[in-house]
């Protein structure tokens, strides 16, 4: 099997085909060390090519084409939609009156399972999208009416930098997501000090997973 990724959904992919057939996995060549070496950790290999998840995107269907493998989309599917959506019946059981869910927006995967598990369960509660403004390709098809493809721009969003939104996925936003807003790069630097700085999510992981690996903690 093969997939394109900017690093989380090929770390998943490569842990979960650890004892089935071995895997490539194209990443952006900006693609952090710490997301390649796990991915490389879980046994699968690593080809990085392109500035973005786009080019990368384009080289392992060309790869599939070739060799006759198995993609596995990061978003576009409706098995990976389902899967990201127990996400949301999680939160259903976590947390007692849930009235709003924020969720970061790429291709629309994680937010179409997570808006529809949500919405079909308890409709009031409001499903909000984030977007980086550099790269807003779900706003933009939302405003367009179908997918378009978006100019290539660096964000250090690198994980939802997707320059066009999913054919499976607009389709649900547009049924079940109340509000995209988009965030610029000094918003995203700033959330991720708050979160470093009250959060602590390296110790919250140790805590969790004392006998763990450090590729497992990233998991977590």
């Amino acid at each position: 099997m093969i997939a394109a990724s900017a690093g989380n959904h090929a770390q998943a992919v490569a842990y979960h085909a650890t004892n089935a057939a071995s895997g490539a996995h194209c990443l952006p060549l900006m693609t952090p060390l710490v997301k390649t070496s796990a991915t490389r950790g879980f046994g699968a290999d690593v080809i990085l090519h392109g500035a973005n998840y786009d080019e990368a995107c384009d080289e392992a269907l060309r790869i599939c084409q070739l060799e006759g493998m198995t993609f596995v989309h990061p978003f576009d599917d409706a098995a990976v939609i389902n899967g990201q959506g127990t996400i949301g019946l999680e939160l259903l059981e976590q947390v007692q009156g849930l009235e709003a869910v924020v969720v970061p927006i790429g291709g629309g995967g994680l937010i179409s399972g997570v808006a529809c598990a949500l919405k079909e369960s308890n409709p009031a509660i409001r499903v909000v999208g984030v977007e980086t403004e550099r790269l807003p390709s779900m706003l933009r098809a939302m405003e367009h009416g179908s997918p378009v493809t978006l100019p290539a721009e660096a964000t250090i969003a690198d994980g939802i930098a997707v320059r066009r939104a999913g054919d499976l996925t607009l389709p649900l936003v547009k049924r079940f997501v109340d509000e995209i807003v988009t965030v610029d790069e000094e918003e995203i630097a700033n959330a991720i000090m708050v979160l470093l700085e009250r959060e602590k999510p390296w110790l919250r992981g140790r805590s969790r997973s004392p006998g763990g690996s450090a590729a497992e903690e990233d998991l977590t």
